[in-house]
This record gives structure tokens, C-alpha cells and sequence, in this order.
């Protein structure tokens, strides 16, 4: 972190929507554009599942642009399952709520930028694979 970073940092609050339960938890990742990419993001804050959507407020975040990226863990074990074709078992989403084909959305595409004053935004879960 630059000197003075903490003084500017604001606040960011996601509300990540289309939970599909109460099991397990949320977590979500706030990215720089070079750790994005790698999943090595300079914030990860996690909060209790509930079924519907989890209001998630992540302090100190320093102005800048972030991808965001989320997902249910449902069992807890602290890492996205997916199954043997690589196809997430878990709920997952990403800022802006961008689309995903084969590949996570660019750095751009799922991207909000934190102001002074901080900033709130949503993402949407998707369940790709039935409980």
C-alpha cells in the first residue's frame, strides 16, 4: 500500500444476489488488474450464506478500478468446487455481473471504480450445476 493510501481509502458494498441457500458462506474478492488474472486479489472478505442476496461491505479499499469476483461456498471448505470437466458445483459471479463462456470475464468487463466517497454495486450468482 502507497503512504497515505489508508487516508483516501472509502468504503466498497457489494450485494451479491441469487443465493441459492443458507449453507456455507460468501465470499467474495476485490482485484487489482495484474493479480485478477491469477485469483491473487488484494481483498477477500467472506459472510455468512443467506438464501437471496448477502450485503458485503469491504473498508479501506483505496480509490481505484477493481474486479470483482464471487462465489457460494456452500460446504465451507474455503475454495470454489467444481466437478470433473472443471464446470463450477458452486455458485459464482463476477462484477457488473459479466458474462462467462468458457473462460472468467475480462479484468474490464467485471470492473467497478471506488471513489473518495466509496461505492456500492450488486453481482448476480450463477448456478451452473443443480444441487
Amino acid at each position: 500500500m502507497r503512504a497515505g493510501a489508508a487516508l483516501l481509502a472509502a468504503a466498497l458494498t457489494v450485494t451479491v444476489q441469487g443465493v441459492r441457500n443458507g449453507d456455507g458462506q460468501v465470499v467474495l474478492a476485490v482485484c487489482e488488474e495484474a493479480a485478477y488474472p491469477a485469483g491473487r486479489c488484494a481483498f477477500r472478505i467472506t459472510a455468512p450464506a443467506a438464501e437471496g442476496a448477502v450485503r458485503i461491505a469491504v473498508p479501506d479499499v483505496p480509490p481505484g478500478t477493481y474486479a470483482l469476483r464471487a462465489y457460494h461456498d456452500e460446504n465451507g471448505n474455503g475454495r470454489m468446487d467444481r466437478n470433473l470437466l472443471g464446470v463450477p458445483r458452486e455458485g459464482f459471479g463476477f462484477g457488473n455481473d459479466a458474462p462467462v463462456l468458457l473462460v472468467p470475464p475480462s479484468f474490464r468487463d467485471a470492473a467497478v471504480t471506488v471513489r473518495e466517497d466509496g461505492v456500492e454495486t450488486a453481482l448476480t450468482l450463477r448456478y451452473w450445476i443443480s444441487p
